[in-house]
């Protein structure tokens, strides 16, 4: 299991398009991904999961991966997270 705690730097959070990139990307992978914010977990595959976390610009999240390919999803989503900037 991956764990990595990231700050959202896009001006508009996670909502709308960088929430359906992510979960569009989180899709790709077989491992159990998951998004938590302010002890709210959920699966990063769900958009309405992500949307519903309410992830504004200086949210602190934990990006959770575990299963057969948690490093390259990890790496992935965390490249994808910090190319977010508006």
């Amino acid at each position: 299991m991956i764990e990595k705690h990231l700050e959202i730097t896009n001006s508009t959070g996670l909502h709308a398009r960088p929430a359906s990139n992510l979960v569009e990307n989180a899709s790709k992978f077989k491992s159990k991904i998951t998004i938590e914010k302010e002890g709210r977990s959920v699966d990063a595959k769900s958009i309405l999961g992500i949307l519903s976390l309410g992830a504004n610009k200086g949210s602190r999240i934990r990006l959770t991966t575990e299963g057969e390919d948690e490093e390259q999803a990890a790496q992935e989503l965390i490249d994808l997270l910090n190319s977010f900037v508006e």
